[in-house]
């Protein structure tokens, strides 16, 4: 019998057509994060952020990268405030202090390499 192929992402389906967006659901009062990688060169997680909910200024030592899929939220990298939409992406640097707010409800999928 065949043993199982490992495979580097974990949390989502491989060879197949997906919606990012809808591979995490809301909840209310929450930010909730569904890890896809996960090592010491790269994370790759997917948030959703009720309205309000936040994660507070913090810095990383891997370069982030952010990619709004439904939604707005506000980021703060450094001094400056950022209002992004669907689609939009931005890159907090690493050493930089930044935070999420969600604006509105909203998905995002966080890269970072380390």
């Amino acid at each position: 019998m065949e043993a199982a192929k490992q495979y580097r992402l974990k949390n989502i389906e491989v060879s197949k057509i997906i919606k990012l967006d809808e591979e995490i659901n809301y909840q209310k009062g929450q930010v909730v994060s569904k890890t896809l990688v996960q090592n010491k060169n790269i994370s790759i997680t997917l948030f959703s952020f009720d309205k309000g909910e936040e994660i507070s200024a913090h810095s990383s030592d891997g370069d982030a990268m952010v990619t709004v899929l439904e939604g707005t939220g506000r980021f703060t990298v450094g001094d400056e405030i950022f209002i992004l939409g669907k689609g939009e992406t931005i890159v907090m640097p690493n050493q930089v202090s930044h935070a999420v707010y969600g604006e509105e409800p909203f998905k995002m999928l966080l890269t970072v390499v380390f």
